[in-house]
């Protein structure tokens, strides 16, 4: 295969896997937990904070969105970003009803 300029080289290393791994497994203990403690309505916002960090873990890492340009990481936050407001404006509309 014949790189070109375009191509650029990003090799990651296991260490650095088995490091997300880690810390993705330490993040889904600690929403397990927070789950199980009483907070009231805000568990459900703590355990969605953790799985913006969760998320944000994989899309950097594991789907190389660290590697690509910023248009890229900057459409990846808009597309989310659409998504959240959605879900809000959907569960606003069904508890004011």
């Amino acid at each position: 295969m014949e790189k070109t300029e375009k191509t650029k080289d990003h090799i990651i290393s296991y260490r650095t896997y088995l490091y997300v791994l880690g810390i993705l497994i330490i993040l889904t203990l600690i929403s397990v937990s927070v789950t199980s403690i009483y907070l009231g309505p805000l568990t459900v916002a703590v355990a969605l904070i953790i799985a913006v960090f969760k998320s944000s873990f994989v899309l950097r890492i594991f789907m190389h969105l660290k590697f690509e340009s910023r248009l890229l990481t900057v459409l990846v936050i808009l597309v989310a970003s659409l998504v959240t407001s959605v879900i809000i404006i959907t569960l606003l509309d069904y508890i004011y009803r």
